[in-house]
């Protein structure tokens, strides 16, 4: 199926990519609930085995967005494959692993991989119709939040019918493939943005992400006030005024700065820092309440696999929805199907909080919380992408992406504080610590939703209208029109 000679259909060109993101996504996540199980198998301490989950995340954080902005300057497809391969050597070296400082040093090469996020989307803009560019953006962003939702489903079974290693080298052969069919199936991105990749703006952007995170990640266990952390926040942002002010001076920047202060670009970056406040946090905590002994008098002392199989809905209700925003954002638009999403999200934050005695309530929950987000994400990633014009594709939905992982990193944080802030004789938290906590994010969403009311009503640049000429896409655009 080509519409041109030698170039691949849209649909050819959306399995390449949704097998990528799917096995990335799965990447993400497959480590988190086994954690203790690494631990154990390593002969490691537990501060030492958070980094096989900090690393990933830091070099995501740095990656993401220069990967992004790679990606417009020297091809797409070429820094895509490029991302692929990075996964697919960091997971071979995880799975091989024998010592946590190499899984720690797989975990940060597999970070490079977050990448593929931005550049799917910059793909998907170059070479859809435009009527279909929405609904596949849509469909690529829930794909990677239900991927990483369905990572912590499977990690339990994986480990227990297989063994730790092979949380990485099923990936691992996913990605290989990916990349194969990526290099001989994916069409060559069309246009060039023009520069090059500055080295100072890349170590300061690297140096004030390393420094948020690592305080970020630090002050469950230290405090927020401690004099460590304070210290790391005050460097965040002093090297963060710095990078603003050398990109903003920079005939080229990496990230353009006069771009980021676009409203449709602030308020959708400012939405997805809150989403991801909520949405990781709830992804991590809802299996730690869930495995909590009945002992303590809440939770339902389920296995990994047990928990998993409760919050499977979760994962399914997200592809779902996905799938279906872009039909429903031409019908009432992406902004409405953003704050539709928040609302049902809030939904199920308020059972979490209120009501989460019985099986079944969390179940109910779970499927409303993946609906809830699998709408927000969809949409808010469709606005960021219809905002800018193609060129700046790939550094602006990366920026988005990147700020909604550090959301993760601080909401995740946050609640590690709340829901520890007063421990038992036994060492589990108290029950109010879970409800202060569901509370909380659940005030976050209330936030995201007051700020889509800032999103401007404007559907911004016209994908149609911004693709270079001659190219396969704009003919189809043009015969749809």
């Amino acid at each position: 199926m080509t519409t041109e000679v030698g170039r691949p259909h849209h649909h050819v060109t959306f399995a390449v990519l949704t097998a990528g993101i799917v096995t990335y996504s799965l990447l993400q996540s497959l480590v988190t609930p086994v954690l203790p199980t690494i631990q154990s198998e390593l002969h490691t301490g537990r501060s030492t085995v958070t980094w096989v989950l900090t690393a990933y995340l830091l070099s995501a954080s740095i990656f993401t967005p220069i990967m992004g902005r790679a990606g417009d300057l020297i091809g797409k497809k070429r820094v895509f494959v490029a991302a692929l391969i990075a996964l697919s050597l960091g997971a071979l070296l995880a799975a091989l692993a024998t010592d946590v400082t190499v899984l720690i040093i797989a975990r940060a090469i597999q970070g490079i991989g977050g990448g593929v996020l931005p550049l799917a989307f910059g793909i998907v803009r170059d070479e859809f119709p435009r009527e279909k560019v929405s609904g596949a953006v849509g469909a690529i962003a829930s794909l990677t939040a239900a991927g990483g939702a369905a990572g912590i489903v499977l990690a339990g079974p994986i480990v227990g019918a297989l063994g730790y290693p092979w949380l990485f080298w099923l990936p691992m052969i996913l990605t290989a493939a990916s990349a194969v069919a990526a290099h001989f199936l994916l069409p060559e991105s069309p246009g060039r943005s023009p520069g090059r990749i500055g080295l100072l703006p890349a170590v300061l952007m690297s140096g004030w992400l390393v420094a948020l995170l690592v305080a970020v990640g630090r002050a469950p266990d230290r405090g927020w006030g401690s004099g460590e952390v304070i210290v790391l926040l005050v460097v965040a942002v002093g090297v963060a005024l710095a990078w603003i002010r050398v990109e903003k001076r920079s005939a080229r920047p990496l990230i353009d700065m006069a771009m980021m202060r676009q409203p449709a670009v602030w308020t959708n970056n400012l939405i997805a820092l809150l989403v991801g406040v909520a949405m990781y946090a709830l992804f991590a905590f809802v299996p730690v309440f869930v495995q909590t002994p009945t002992s303590a008098g809440y939770g339902f002392g389920a296995s990994v696999t047990q928990s998993g199989l409760m919050v499977l809905p979760q994962p399914i209700t997200m592809f779902l929805a996905g799938m279906i925003t872009g039909g429903l954002s031409r019908r009432i638009g992406e902004r409405a199907v953003v704050m539709l999403g928040l609302l049902v999200s809030l939904a199920s934050v308020a059972l979490l909080t209120f009501a989460r005695s019985e099986e079944w309530e969390l179940y109910l929950a779970t499927t409303i919380m993946g609906a809830g987000f699998g709408f927000a994400f969809s949409a808010m990633s469709s606005l960021i992408v219809g905002a800018v014009p193609p060129a700046q594709t790939g550094v602006a939905s990366g920026m988005n992406a990147n700020i909604r992982t550090v959301g993760g990193s601080i909401g995740t944080a946050l609640m590690a504080g709340v829901v520890t802030a007063d421990l038992r004789p036994d060492g589990l938290p108290e029950e109010a610590g879970y409800t202060n906590g569901f509370g909380m994010l659940g005030v976050t969403l209330v936030m995201a939703a007051f700020a889509v009311l800032l999103v401007p009503r404007s559907r911004g640049v016209s994908v149609a209208e911004c693709r270079p000429p001659g190219t396969a896409t704009t003919a189809m655009a043009n015969q749809a029109e």
